[in-house]
């Protein structure tokens, strides 16, 4: 059994994560695979760099995040392309990877984490699509403690994303994270009982 497990930006999807994992579930990161996929050397991050320019490159090779960032943040056809270079390969390695746990670990629920799940058009990958969920006005909060950004700079990364109550009306789980821990991990207790995981 699988999921695809997502959210907006600062709504607490890695403590939901956690939780599960804390419960015997196996994660997938695809954040993860997005840093894999582009190592230096690697064929992705040539293209990356073919397109955006050596200025996304640091010294050593490596991605520099932040100049990207700033690039695609304010460019819808540069994130387009962007997208378009890495999804392919981090989809193929997800699916590798969920694929083995499946064989490996039939009995354990396989959790893929993918902040952009809908916008990736991905639901077709998974069994079911668990969203954790905070109100906008909480998740602008949120964004600007975390991340110590102005109101403009957090209302930006998060018009760049799916309004969270859009995502809400297509995930099948809602986990909200409104609340305290403790009612987090109660929603993500029912959720294990009502599956009947071990």
């Amino acid at each position: 059994m699988n999921i695809g497990l997502t959210g907006g930006i600062a709504c607490g999807k890695s403590t939901v994560a956690a939780m599960l994992v804390r419960r015997g579930a196996i994660l997938i990161d695809a954040d993860k695979i997005a840093r894999e996929v582009v190592e230096p050397g690697s064929p992705v991050l040539d293209r990356v760099a073919d397109r955006f320019g050596q200025a996304v490159l640091l010294s050593d090779g490596s991605l520099n995040r932040k100049k990207l960032g700033e690039i695609i943040f304010n460019d819808q056809k540069a994130r387009e392309d962007l997208q378009n270079l890495l999804h392919p390969p981090i989809r193929t390695l997800m699916r590798e990877r969920m694929r083995r746990f499946e064989q490996e670990e039939p009995k354990r629920l396989v959790v893929v984490d993918v902040p952009l799940l809908f916008e990736s058009k991905l639901e077709w990958m998974f069994s079911e699509i668990m969203l954790v969920y905070v109100p906008r006005q909480m998740q602008l909060q949120r964004l600007m403690q975390r991340d110590g950004l102005t109101p403009e700079q957090a209302e930006s990364r998060l018009r760049a994303q799916m309004p969270i109550d859009e995502k809400k009306s297509l995930a099948d789980i809602v986990i909200d994270n409104s609340g305290s821990l403790e009612e987090t991990e109660r929603q993500i207790d029912l959720f294990w009982s009502e599956r009947g995981l071990p």
